[in-house]
């Protein structure tokens, strides 16, 4: 039976803070429909304290951006950009458009089509996650969509270089220096100095990730991709410095970023719990881990390795790392997470910068009923259907004449119908129905 041995904040406290933040979107949501542009500026201004006249970079800055880099620093950058390029292809390449004659002279199909334009968000307020554009932008132009535009917001009072860098040498079309919920705005609705886009993608903070949420159906959305969250799955063959690692390494996100040690060893989640103090007592980041860990930090020790894949199941994390005995048990077994991690040699922070999964991954319980960002996301699979004979499109007929009449569809029946006429030479009234045998029905 499991145990808890620390948890985090109760569904109360998260509740209240979800409805603020789900007003606070609607009035912005709201102003910049309205305003446009005019709202974007006093919007950037009041939370970042950036103001310019036109958001979108020129190229003089952003070739400035990318000289502000070192070698190194490119090279790097062109390394993971690469890996997530070669994995995206081979996602890419295992989607494959269909077309099959299912009867003698009905032809079906699909296409896989990328959507016209994608509004990529990469987050950057505290940390400047260059990653983010990776993972989104290069996405996009592998699933071959023609317009792709990123919004970023401003670092320490100016565009970070590492993010524009990024941005351009993933292919950002129109790159823009606008972050939070602004930047969200103005790509879906439009303003008078940015055209619309078909989808928004990339991750956020809440505000972010309840903008896109509000949004959908306006435009596509990849998933809803909030604060970070991790979950280390251990048993006693694991140690409490790499579990405790593993927690403040997703947990130095921000505040509200969740961190939860599942694990069948008591000695390991009270050696964790005392390894995350000390650590804590070294990490730079610790003002921020510290917030993270206090508030939504959780320990839970289970009975055997199916009670912790159930007990993951329910969770739904974003990243799950496993370091058991048998890390390969969870990937047959679990059902529900954003990405796995499977042994001690790899870890989150692989994924979110460098190894070529994409870090983009669904949170908040998302991962019940998706994945994560992937070229697929960028896809409308598309049907279509050819009928070659006036045999197959009068035996078809029948069929859908007979199946309208159930449901009462006058006006459908009649389009079978009629091709039952033409088609088959039968003798079909108006608003009739057509019989098995051919003739009409009593």
């Amino acid at each position: 039976m499991e145990r808890w041995l620390k948890r985090g904040m109760g569904q109360a406290e998260s509740a209240e803070a979800d409805a603020k933040v789900r007003e606070t979107v609607e009035r912005i949501l709201e102003d910049v429909s309205r305003r446009g542009d005019d709202a974007v500026r006093e919007l950037s201004i009041r939370f970042d304290g950036w103001d310019r006249r036109d958001y979108r970079l020129s190229d003089a800055e952003i070739e400035a951006c990318l000289g502000r880099l070192g070698r190194r620093e490119v090279e790097d950058i062109a390394f993971a950009q690469e890996q997530v390029r070669n994995f995206a292809r081979h996602q890419r390449e295992a989607m494959r458009d269909v077309e099959v004659e299912t009867l003698p002279g009905v032809v079906l199909g699909h296409r896989n089509i990328p959507v016209g334009s994608a509004g990529c968000y990469v987050p950057g307020g505290k940390y400047p996650l260059l990653a983010s554009a990776h993972m989104s932008v290069i996405t996009a132009r592998v699933a071959g969509v023609p317009r792709v535009i990123t919004c970023a917001p401003p670092y320490r009072g100016e565009p970070a270089a590492a993010i524009v860098a990024a941005q351009h040498m993933a292919g950002a079309d129109e790159i823009y220096c606008l972050g939070g919920v602004q930047a969200v705005a103005a790509m879906a609705l439009g303003t008078q100095s940015i055209a619309p886009v078909d989808m928004l993608v990339g991750p956020g903070n809440a505000y972010v990730a309840e903008a896109k949420r509000q949004l959908f159906g306006r435009v596509g959305i990849d998933l809803l991709a909030g604060p970070t969250e991790t979950l280390v799955i251990a048993d006693e063959s694991a140690d409490a410095e790499l579990c405790a690692t593993d927690l403040l390494g997703q947990a130095e996100h921000g505040p509200d970023s969740p961190a939860v040690l599942l694990t069948t060893s008591e000695a390991l989640a009270r050696g964790t719990i005392a390894e995350v103090e000390r650590l804590l007592g070294i990490l730079p980041t610790a003002p921020i881990a510290r917030q993270a860990w206090e508030r939504h930090g959780a320990v839970c020790v289970a009975g055997d390795d199916a009670e912790m894949a159930r007990i993951a199941d329910g969770i739904a994390s974003e990243h799950v790392q496993v370091m058991t005995r048998d890390p390969d048990y969870f990937l047959r077994h679990m059902r529900n997470y954003g990405a796995l991690f499977l042994g001690p040699r790899t870890n989150v922070a692989y994924g979110d910068k460098v190894i070529g999964t994409n870090h983009t991954l669904p949170t908040r319980r998302a991962a019940r009923y998706t994945g994560g960002l992937w070229v697929g996301k960028f896809l409308k699979t598309c049907t279509y259907q050819r009928v070659l004979t006036d045999e197959a499109s009068a035996l078809v007929g029948g069929y859908c004449s007979r199946l309208c009449a159930l449901e009462g569809f006058v006006g459908h029946a009649e389009q079978a119908n009629l091709r039952v006429r033409r088609y088959g030479g039968r003798d079909v009234p108006y608003g009739g129905v057509v019989g098995a045998g051919g003739g009409i029905p009593d």
